[in-house]
C-alpha cells in the first residue's frame, strides 16, 4: 500500500496488519502505517512518536511499545524528524536518541546526535505538547529513544533506533521486548 502526504510517500510498515503479542508487553504493539512518513528524494524520514500512546507499562511508553518492542531502522546519513507529541495526562515526558548501553540509567546521558532530544528533556512537557526532534543519523550503529525525564527510561520508555549502513529505506518493526 502506498499513499502520498505532503510529499512524502507512506510505506507500508513490518506487521502492520498482523499484530504479534510481544513478551513484556500487556497487550501486542500494532504498527500503523501512520506513524513513519518517507521522503526518499532528499533521504528523510519523518516519524510520529507519541508518548503514552496506550495504558500499557504504566503509561510510560511511545506510540504503545515499552523495554524497546519497536524499532526504527534508517539508513545512515538519512534526516529524521520526530514529531513528538505527550498524550499522558498523569506526568511529563521527553525524547532523546542515546546510545544503546546496558544497564539502561535512571537519568540519560547527552545525545547521540547533535540535536536529537527535545528543549526540556529532563524535565519533559505536560500532556498535549509537541515538539519536532529533528537531527542526522550520521553513525551507523544501535540507539535508543528514550524518555529523558529521570527514571522513565529505567522504567521501560524506551524503543529502538537503528542506523544501519546497508539498509536502502527506513521501516519499522515490532519485536520482542526486552525482559
Amino acid at each position: 500500500m502506498r499513499a502520498t502526504i505532503r510529499g512524502f510517500a507512506l510505506v507500508t510498515l513490518l506487521y502492520a496488519a498482523t499484530p504479534r503479542a510481544l513478551r513484556g508487553q500487556a497487550t501486542p504493539v500494532k504498527v500503523d502505517s501512520s506513524w513513519m512518513a518517507v521522503r526518499a528524494a532528499d533521504s528523510t524520514v519523518e516519524f510520529q512518536l507519541t508518548a503514552a500512546l496506550t495504558s500499557d507499562n504504566g503509561g510510560m511508553n511511545f506510540n504503545g511499545a515499552a523495554r524497546g518492542a519497536l524499532t526504527l531502522t534508517v539508513p545512515v546519513k538519512w534526516h529524521v524528524t520526530l514529531h513528538f507529541t505527550n498524550e499522558d495526562d498523569n506526568m511529563p515526558h521527553s525524547v532523546e536518541v542515546t546510545l544503546a548501553q546496558k544497564p539502561l540509567t535512571a537519568t540519560s546521558g547527552k545525545p547521540a546526535f547533535p540535536r536529537a532530544e527535545s528543549k526540556h528533556a529532563a524535565q519533559g512537557v505536560n500532556a498535549g505538547a509537541k515538539e519536532d526532534v529533528r537531527f542526522t543519523a550520521n553513525q551507523a550503529g544501535s540507539y535508543l529513544i528514550v524518555c529523558a525525564v529521570p527514571g522513565h527510561e529505567a522504567a521501560g520508555m524506551w524503543i529502538r533506533l537503528s542506523v544501519s549502513a546497508t539498509a536502502t529505506r527506513p521501516w519499522l518493526q515490532a519485536v520482542p521486548a526486552a525482559p
